[in-house]
């Protein structure tokens, strides 16, 4: 399959409004949970049967997934925390499912339990999966699967107006060209025009997702060290503010601490977080408006 040379503009034929939950697996989850609580989330749910919570600051919704079937891989146990999932907002889960299975996604295995929600959704880079959700109106998928902490907000504010930006996956080498087809094909993602980025590390393939309020970075290893060792994968979350150096001067004070070297200090275009125990990190992007 081959890029096309002129991209028509995007028609959405899923409905795709916006990441609904960013989910990681891990084998740390109280560690990561404290990093998410610096970062402006606040623990709102927890699974009614599993080890699972939900952590959420105004549009956003991460779930720290510290099962022990999320935490089997191929038969092996993961020893990090990585980003195992992102559910896409769609008008019809359903629908949108059935729509990328005929496209040629590959569908992955239930995984609900005895009365709990099923998730349509596919197989995505490495063991990642995309979920499909059809959350609009007073339905969430959370009042099905999840128990409310108490005297806890179920909506805490977002710190800093942040709202999810997008995701960066590393892909393998020369692989550009088939990543960038999947989510075009599959999803109506597009790709920016050459030499357009966002945030601080102007690098690899930004993608567009149809409804123009998130991205898609694609990453390819640096340099040309054949024997590097370089997994495809989802790598990190950025996070859009109109202030970026207001929100890094917020999150300093609450603990984060942000990578201050010549080319990647923060400035008011973007920020990054150093890595933390377990290979977790955050980006910080200047959006001016709800699109970016």
């Amino acid at each position: 399959m081959t890029v096309q040379e002129l991209n028509p503009a995007p028609n959405n034929p899923l409905g795709i409004d916006g990441i609904e939950f960013i989910e990681y697996a891990t084998v740390q989850p109280a560690a990561l949970g404290i990093l998410l609580e610096q970062m402006g989330f606040v623990a709102t749910a927890r699974h009614r049967s599993r080890e699972v919570t939900l952590y959420r600051q105004g549009s956003m919704n991460v779930i720290v997934n510290a099962d022990r079937e999320a935490l089997q891989k191929n038969g092996k146990d993961i020893q990090a925390t990585s980003i195992s999932a992102i559910a896409l907002r769609v008008r019809d889960a359903d629908a949108a499912y059935k729509h990328v299975i005929g496209m040629g996604a590959w569908a992955i295995q239930t995984r609900a339990g005895v009365m709990e929600l099923n998730i349509p959704g596919i197989h995505g880079v490495g063991d990642s999966i995309l979920y499909f959700v059809d959350r609009f109106r007073d339905f969430s998928i959370y009042d099905v699967d999840f128990k409310p902490i108490p005297h806890v907000a179920a909506n805490p504010p977002a710190l800093a107006g942040l709202q999810f930006f997008g995701v960066v996956q590393a892909i393998e080498r020369d692989r550009s060209p088939e990543w960038i087809d999947f989510y075009q094909q599959l999803l109506d993602f597009r790709p920016l025009p050459e030499g357009r980025y966002f945030g601080i590390l102007p690098k690899g393939t930004l993608l567009e997702s149809p409804c123009h309020s998130f991205y898609l970075q694609l990453i390819e290893p640096p340099g040309a060290d054949l024997d590097m060792h370089w997994d495809e994968q989802l790598l990190r979350v950025g996070f859009g503010t109109k202030d970026v150096l207001s929100a890094v001067r917020l999150l300093k004070e609450r603990g984060i601490i942000f990578v201050d070297r010549e080319q990647v200090q923060s400035s008011e275009k973007g920020a990054l977080t150093q890595i933390y125990k377990g290979g977790v990190s955050f980006e910080l992007v200047v959006q001016k408006d709800n699109h970016a």
